[in-house]
């Protein structure tokens, strides 16, 4: 690259006054103001010229600093000079996000009465072609069932004409493993296209997409790699892991008192699904959010903690990226992330925009490894928080009786079983795959 295509990592080199410095019309810069959208953030202030003006971007910044902002405005902008269908792709990791980004752009282009559609999986691909073939202006996609009308449907002729392409979350992409259908959808798309590339992270990104899908792009590298808001506070508690879940329903019951909203994240959909349950059965409302739920009902949960109706959601990883949820004020582990960049992922579900935030790690005598190798990649130790162990073990029954409740409520309703035949039948897909490639049986 040149030395003017690349923007260093200092969100101070891009601050922008006002929306209508980044060049935007009138009537988008209205549009923003609507939306309580007067200052851009970094992101916005270094991307939105650059892609008004027709250049391929790839832009990094931390969660929450107005990325999809970043490639809403310069694509609305140019669809209200030469409004066609389908005009601009975007690609999403996430069913969630998906239908988030289709809302921003739905509210940010209402004076063009833009027509977004989202094409993701759990629903029936019979309707999503027909809504695909009457043209919308912006479709909004994951990836695999994007890709899946590409190879079945009748859609090709419907993307002849695209003008943008946006892959979100390209390293999350990457990591979930939808190589392969990206480089499917790019193929088949126009090659006289603009792409914007959008990464929580630098890593890995760039180097496995830029090659065939971005030309001479300009870079905005704004996000340090595991770098953690600034205004987030880092905590942990060592507990012994067979109190756990009361140390975590102790500091539930503090937040619920200070009225704070929290995200506790888990390792499993079981995991998730087990302490949902248990906290239900001591009072304490919440909603879980994983993979194997129904998408109305992953939908639902997200939507009751944006509105403020429900103030605790327990989730999987799923949830850890991309989901549009400012407000959220403390963030729990119940357990140690595996690997570093999931703890940031984790974290960034609070402090964010600027605001302040909480994450508290709940750590047991398994985990002081794992939770070193992540101080050492965030260049950073979390701070001991130590509850009077007395007053958390007064709730130790309780809880007790609450779990095995809930184990047995899952128990009969099937959720375990097919847990363990989804478990199963992943570990026998894998085996396959490494069998074919070569491995062998052990």
């Amino acid at each position: 690259r040149d030395a003017g295509d690349y923007a260093p990592p200092d969100p101070l080199c891009f601050t922008a006054g006002t929306m209508e410095s980044l060049g935007l019309s009138p009537w988008l810069v209205s549009s923003c103001a609507e939306m309580g959208l007067r200052e851009p953030t970094p992101i916005q202030a270094a991307c939105v010229k650059p892609a008004l003006d027709g250049r391929d971007i790839v832009g990094s910044a931390e969660t929450g600093s107005g990325k999809t902002a970043a490639f809403a405005l310069p694509i609305l902008q140019a669809l209200s000079a030469d409004p066609h269908g389908i005009f601009a792709l975007v690609l999403s990791p996430a069913r969630e996000l998906a239908h988030q980004i289709a809302d921003q752009f739905a509210a940010l282009g209402a004076p063009l009465r833009v027509r977004v559609c989202v094409v993701v999986g759990g629903a029936d691909m019979m309707p999503q072609a027909l809504e695909l073939s009457q043209r919308p202006h912006i479709v909004v996609a994951t990836p695999g069932r994007f890709a899946d009308h590409l190879r079945s449907s009748n859609v090709a002729p419907a993307v002849a004409k695209l003008r943008f392409v946006v892959i979100d979350e390209a390293d999350r992409l990457l990591e979930l493993g939808f190589a392969d259908d990206l480089q499917h959808i790019l193929s088949s798309l126009p090659r006289r296209r603009q792409t914007l590339l959008f990464s929580a992270t630098m890593s890995g990104a760039l180097s496995s997409l830029g090659e065939s899908a971005l030309r001479t792009p300009f870079v905005a590298d704004l996000a340090p790699q595991d770098a953690v808001a600034r205004r987030l506070t880092q905590q942990y508690v060592f507990v012994p892991a067979a109190v756990r879940d009361t140390y975590l329903v102790y500091l539930l019951r503090q937040c619920v008192e200070a009225e704070q909203s929290v995200i506790v994240f888990t390792a499993s959909c079981r995991s998730c699904e087990l302490l949902a349950a248990m906290l239900s059965g001591l009072g304490v409302e919440c909603a879980p959010l994983h993979s194997q739920q129904p998408q109305r009902r992953r939908a639902a949960a997200v939507s009751r903690l944006k509105q403020g109706t429900l103030s605790i959601l327990v989730a999987t990883d799923v949830a850890a990226r991309g989901l549009d949820i400012p407000a959220v004020e403390v963030v729990i582990n119940h357990n140690v992330p595996a690997a570093p960049p999931d703890y940031v992922h984790r974290c960034g579900r609070t402090a964010r925009a600027g605001r302040a935030g909480r994450a508290v790690t709940l750590v047991t005598q398994y985990d002081v490894d794992v939770l070193l190798a992540i101080e050492e990649r965030i260049g950073s130790k979390l701070q001991p928080h130590e509850p009077a162990e007395a007053e958390v073990l007064k709730a130790l029954p309780e809880v007790a009786s609450a779990r095995r409740e809930a184990l047995i409520a899952l128990t009969e309703s099937g959720f375990l079983e097919r847990d363990k035949e989804r478990r199963s039948g992943r570990k026998a897909e894998r085996e396959e795959a490494e069998g074919g490639a070569g491995g062998g049986a052990e």
